[in-house]
């Protein structure tokens, strides 16, 4: 499938795009893998720590349309993943969380379409999902500027769009887990609400929902995949047994559950093995999904899909499991 493709990764030198990077040069025969970022010295790091000689590395922002375009020229591929993303941080600094995340996000699209890319991929969050803080209104606009930007595609050479929803990953910088292993003798831990539940996968599902999107995406649709929800108290006693926990409160702009999949969106969505895909409403080429009815079937059961009234939980032991390989 990436044979001989071109790939760009924007936000490329983040906890996703560095670790994709380095799955796809071990896994794939992709002709070139940019990344595309705006942190020099992060540039200069992974540059010592990738010796392949089918990377390349491009600084820029992705507010600046004119560096997207020459960036652009000649790739398949695009992985849009750069965004700014700490909730309380955007909260105090709304403009360029929107300049970012949401203009930035239509320069990709513009872009991609002036360059003919091919497949272009938007990483999303469950922030989007009914949101409740600047970051998760971001992410919003821009999945639903992806799911409309195949409006204005030609048919014959035709550049896509589509997105992937997920929720927390257990190998990204800045996440709990990572905190916890750093301190795995700390003595007490902060917890904001004793009930709250989260999404997890790890980064290797995360890569492999980003294959299957850019496997099948047909253009407008939001693929969300069937993960694990477990409590963040279990989450602790497993990481740190010993610690004592606080109970904080919860914090502003935070939720003590997440969801993935609305009871709208189910009305819309087949599903495809361990695979949610979201058919965009507003669509005059319903015949680019006809394959996914092929591989999956409508849902029946149109109750969200919410981190708390999942039927799949991630026990301690399973937890340790998946972090081990990635993170231990």
């Amino acid at each position: 499938m990436l044979d001989n493709k071109t790939i760009l990764i924007t936000g490329g030198t983040g906890s996703f795009g560095k670790n994709f990077a380095k799955f796809l040069l071990k896994s794939s025969g992709l002709k070139k893998l940019i990344i595309f970022s705006r942190d020099e010295f992060k540039q200069y790091e992974m540059q010592k720590e990738i010796s392949d000689p089918r990377i390349r590395f491009f600084i820029g922002d992705v507010r600046d349309l004119p560096r997207l375009q020459r960036a652009f020229h000649g790739v398949d591929i695009v992985i849009h993943a750069a965004a700014l993303k700490q909730v309380p941080t955007l909260e105090y600094n709304p403009f360029e969380a929107v300049k970012t995340n949401i203009i930035g996000s239509q320069n990709v699209i513009d872009a991609s379409i002036d360059q003919s890319v091919s497949k272009t991929l938007l990483i999303s969050s469950d922030k989007a999902v009914q949101p409740i803080n600047l970051y998760g209104a971001t992410k919003l606009a821009a999945e639903k500027l992806f799911v409309a930007a195949n409006s204005y595609t030609s048919l014959t050479k035709r550049s896509i769009f589509s997105a992937v929803r997920y929720g927390n990953v257990m190998g990204s910088r800045g996440s709990i887990v990572e905190a916890l292993l750093k301190k795995p003798a700390a003595e007490k831990v902060f917890i904001t609400h004793p009930d709250m539940t989260r999404f997890w996968l790890t980064l290797s599902e995360s890569f492999h929902l980003v294959l299957f999107a850019i496997k099948h995406m047909g253009g407008g649709e939001i693929i969300v995949p069937k993960i694990p929800s477990m409590k963040i108290t279990e989450l602790f006693d497993a990481l740190a047994p010993r610690a004592k926990k606080v109970i904080t409160g919860i914090r502003p702009g935070e939720k003590i559950h997440e969801t993935l999949l609305t009871e709208h969106e189910a009305r819309n969505t087949i599903l495809v093995g361990n695979h949610f895909v979201i058919l965009p409403e507003f669509t005059s080429k319903p015949k680019f999904f006809e394959h996914y009815y092929t591989l999956g079937s409508k849902l029946d059961n149109h109750t969200p899909f919410a981190s708390d009234n999942n039927t799949v939980w991630l026990t301690k032991k399973e937890l340790k499991s998946k972090i081990k390989p990635t993170l231990l």
